[in-house]
């Protein structure tokens, strides 16, 4: 098999006979190999240049492979360390990985396994490369500066939402649908110092209050009908890192109790369960609804609501700030324009004209919407009036449809439904050729035909 990982190694033992062979066997594997007689020869060699892998012995004749794990793994933590041994023992074996040893072998060494034991390394090197890639990738995403504003209003939101990022404070973010209040919790979190660990999000308004609670906390088998093996919540998902609690009004005031408890103890039972879990986990709370109206009908907890707003974020809508649609606009436009394999696309005056008035009760959603829309069934790369939703238009249905007549004729309409529902059918099936002609009773060339004639990659 093809090595396609390649490791610096530092080979230590002193046996110069097994050094010899397995330095030969790895270098014959591609990899660059240093030897080392003994672990203070290894510590030197260290010094000058860090390994990926550091393969040795345990019983040598100044110190032992475990000195050598502990006094490497000081000078760079994230080095591999393998420990070979003749004198293989389970309590050896759990120790080396107690002091962070990747593995160990047993000699005489198993070339075969050995080998295998490389090509892991080099499949778990590329998940953790991926895995920070990504890990970069949202950062970037959720960066402050990435999220786009040009208002005041949320220039003040997001300055006060950098400084509390760094803080462990519970944050309550309020605003109506669509503005945005996820995106903001994401970049508290991915611009906090628990970035690396993970963003759970749950939304409340979606369980009922016993599906909310296994959800949050978590089930011990046979806690319930169903409950067949374990199961952990969101908090402990979410352990070292951020909980987002979406529509935080909705959950019910005996939901509420269990809540304010994990805020105060940081620490709950698995349903059906007596051992308490203590976690650490930063919560912020979203919601559209008047909460403190809601404590006066005695249907939310006033002592909760302290305990998540220590900070509150309000995002005003989206007709409140209009100096913000127009950044908005552009960065949808362009985005989808990629998306569905268009040119770059600009607009005409007057649907520029009418985007503007429209008053947006769907905030950034609804603007979002509209635009993904209008660039797919825009028919060359101006976006017109022709494109935009009855709603934008701002007419009655009757109406809506007669003007729909007026801009083009049968054949033009016919040509517009067909594209919408063959994109459509693609999205539900993630692009999927074979099952989107399947569900309009196409052949796959029929449907690729009229994506060609469209210009849709």
């Amino acid at each position: 098999m093809a090595m396609t990982h390649r490791f610096s190694i530092l080979l230590v033992d002193d046996e110069p006979g097994q050094r010899t062979v397995l330095a030969g066997f790895l270098r014959k594997r591609s990899h660059t190999v240093r030897e080392a007689g003994s672990v203070g020869e290894a510590l030197a060699l260290v010094g000058q240049d860090v390994p990926d892998i550091v393969l040795t012995d345990q019983r040598m004749a100044d110190r032992t492979g475990l000195d050598l794990l502990r006094e490497v793994r000081k000078i760079d933590p994230d080095t591999t360390v393998i420990i070979m041994t003749a004198f293989g023992t389970i309590e050896q074996a759990v120790q080396a990985m107690q002091d962070g040893a990747y593995s160990y072998l047993t000699k005489p060494i198993d070339l075969g396994e050995l080998d295998l034991m490389m090509q892991r390394i080099g499949e778990r090197e590329q998940l953790i490369s991926e895995n920070r890639l990504l890990r970069e990738q949202l950062v970037n995403r959720y960066a402050f500066t990435g999220i786009i504003a040009g208002s005041a209003s949320m220039e003040t939101v997001l300055n006060t939402a950098g400084r509390v990022a760094q803080s462990r404070a519970s944050v309550l973010v309020r605003g109506e649908s669509g503005t945005g209040k996820e995106l903001i919790a994401r970049a508290i979190h991915f611009n906090s110092p628990r970035a690396a660990k993970p963003f759970i999000a749950v939304n409340c308004a979606a369980l009922n209050e016993h599906l909310l609670e296994s959800e949050l906390f978590g089930h011990e088998k046979g806690a319930f009908t169903g409950a067949d093996r374990q199961r952990r919540g969101r908090f402990e998902a979410a352990d070292g890192g951020t909980l987002f609690l979406d529509e935080v009004g909705d959950i019910p005031l005996s939901m509420q109790v269990k809540l304010l408890r994990v805020l105060q103890e940081r620490s709950f039972e698995r349903v059906g369960g007596t051992s308490p879990i203590e976690v650490d986990v930063r919560v912020i709370a979203a919601t559209n609804r008047d909460l403190e109206s809601m404590i006066k009908a005695g249907t939310f907890r006033e002592d909760l609501l302290y305990r998540l707003n220590v900070v509150t974020l309000d995002i005003p809508p989206l007709r409140e700030r209009r100096e913000d649609i127009a950044p908005l606009a552009q960065h949808f436009t362009v985005r989808f324009a990629n998306e569905n394999g268009r040119n770059a696309m600009t607009w005409s005056r007057e649907a520029w004209e009418i985007m503007q008035r429209h008053g947006y009760p769907g905030n950034v959603r609804e603007l979002e919407n509209i635009i993904q829309r209008a660039v797919i069934l825009a028919r060359g790369d101006v976006i017109t009036s022709e494109d935009l939703p009855p709603v934008v238009l701002n007419l009655p249905p009757e109406q809506a449809m007669a003007a729909t007549r007026e801009i083009a004729d049968l054949p033009g309409q016919v040509d517009r439904l067909e594209k919408e529902l063959v994109l459509e059918a693609l999205r539900v099936h993630h692009g999927n050729q074979s099952r989107a002609a399947a569900q309009l009773g196409l052949s796959e060339r029929n449907l690729r035909y009229r994506l060609k004639k469209w210009g849709i990659k």
